[in-house]
């Protein structure tokens, strides 16, 4: 009896072979490209004629890639058609371009084969193929109840309480609900949040909605399952909710004691409204990018600050950006048990492997010489001081969004800078470099060791 099922394709099957990294790079070029081609069009933007490639092409790197830097007026430059693109790329890219083709294979096909399960455990962090099924459809339910929660408390605001058309206000809380989940920072106001900066009913919601979505979805499922069980709680989860409040705490207290007298950020607002302001614009540097003050008015020492709490970012497998907590902490882990002369390195009473130490030192020191070389070619190309550029640089590769105002006049090569650092920040430095490499190295023998003077 003949078999009566359809030989594959050769490109599929060359898909198939692929690296998972190189299918999650390929995913999230096509995203892109795709939103590149559909801000285009003349239908997305307002007037006659289309958007310029560089505006297209920003926006949608932005978009896919979760960031919210902007070139062009979000609220006046696009059209309906163009702002529901951008939220389509956003909520996207946030759940992960192979994640989303998962689901599609669940719900059509019903099923997922093992090249596809595989490459969604190397985006999304799964611990194996197996889980993948499982933890897809938590990630969707997650995802479309946060913001279906967060989008009708915006919703009630903005028609209530700002007397807003009852359909503006529902996609008002629609888009800014799915942007800040997804860590995005768009927004569909000139001024972004600045006129809500005294209205904790519209930006306490959206701090929350961002706090959660930059735990990591492997945090939520396990916070879910477990509740307030924390002895069931694995190290992952120990450190990025440790790491979370930690960082949150020390922005917030930063921005506020750094700010407080400055009359063009917090200096101008009574008391309440500075620790609203200071605990909000603590959470958006964490890679949302809402603001609502004029970050271009924020003292150097403040830029400073928050360059490094974007650098960090937050928790993986979610959508967050920068570095991610957990490398921090286990650099900071290595560090105290290097000085402290421990054998081994420990957090939340099991040991790390050393795997893990690579990888983290290899992720951080991409990153940092990333970083600096798009500093200094912006600083190059552009006539702007470092602390604008450098602030400009890391709020793009930690996908944060955050700007002083100057992503618009660096020009278009430093703007295509930014792009390859948004890129980047989103996919992540290792599978980036895993995907454009040629082939794993398999090496037939080992070299004698030897050990340099360190320090």
């Amino acid at each position: 009896m003949q078999s009566t099922s359809r030989p594959r394709s050769s490109v599929i099957q060359l898909w198939e072979r692929q690296h998972p990294a190189r299918r999650v790079f390929a995913g999230f070029v096509a995203l892109n490209l795709l939103g590149w081609g559909l801000l285009m069009l003349p239908v997305a933007k307002q007037g006659p004629g289309g958007s310029s490639w560089i505006e297209a092409l920003f926006t949608a790197v932005s978009a896919a890639c979760v960031t919210g830097l902007t070139v062009v007026d979000t609220a006046l430059h696009w059209t309906p058609f163009g702002q529901v693109v951008i939220l389509l790329l956003i909520q996207l890219g946030g759940l992960g371009v192979m994640v989303f083709a998962s689901l599609i294979g669940i719900f059509v096909m019903g099923r997922l084969t093992l090249g596809s399960r595989l490459t969604t455990a190397q985006e999304a962090h799964a611990e194996g193929p197996g889980t993948v099924r499982t933890l897809v459809l938590s990630i969707l339910r997650i995802a479309l109840t946060i913001e279906g929660v967060v989008a009708v408390a915006l919703f009630l605001r903005f028609w209530l309480g700002r007397g807003e058309d009852p359909l503006h206000s529902l996609w008002l809380g629609v888009f800014h609900a799915v942007s800040s989940f997804n860590n995005a920072g768009f927004a569909l106001f000139s001024d972004n949040l600045m006129g809500f900066v005294d209205d904790p009913s519209i930006l306490l919601p959206l701090a929350l909605s961002t706090i959660v979505g930059g735990l990591g979805f492997p945090v939520i499922v396990q916070l879910l399952k477990h509740g307030l069980r924390g002895r069931r709680y694995s190290m992952h989860t120990w450190l990025v909710l440790t790491g979370t409040a930690v960082l949150l705490a020390v922005g917030t207290a930063a921005i506020a004691l750094l700010e407080w007298s400055n009359p063009g950020s917090l200096g101008a607002h009574p008391t309440g409204v500075r620790l609203l302001e200071a605990f909000f614009h603590s959470v958006q540097t964490r890679t949302a990018g809402f603001n609502a003050l004029d970050i271009g008015a924020f003292e150097p020492e403040t830029l400073l600050v928050m360059d490094v709490l974007m650098f960090i970012g937050g928790g993986p497998a979610g959508t967050a950006g920068g570095i991610k907590i957990t490398t921090f902490g286990v650099l900071a882990a290595i560090i105290i048990a290097e000085v402290r002369g421990d054998p081994t390195v420990t957090l939340f009473g099991k040991r790390l492997s050393r795997a893990v130490h690579r990888e983290a030192i290899t992720v951080a020191l991409l990153a940092v010489g990333l970083c600096f070389a798009a500093t200094v070619a912006i600083m190059v190309l552009t006539d702007f001081d470092h602390d604008r550029v450098l602030f400009e640089v890391i709020s793009a590769f930690g996908t944060v969004g955050l700007s002083t105002g100057i992503t618009a006049s660096v020009g278009t090569p430093s703007q295509l800078i930014l792009v390859l650092l948004m890129f980047v920040g989103r996919v992540g430095p290792i599978t980036v470099a895993t995907a454009l490499a040629l082939r794993p190295r398999r090496l037939a023998f080992e070299l004698p060791k030897e050990r340099p003077i360190i320090g």
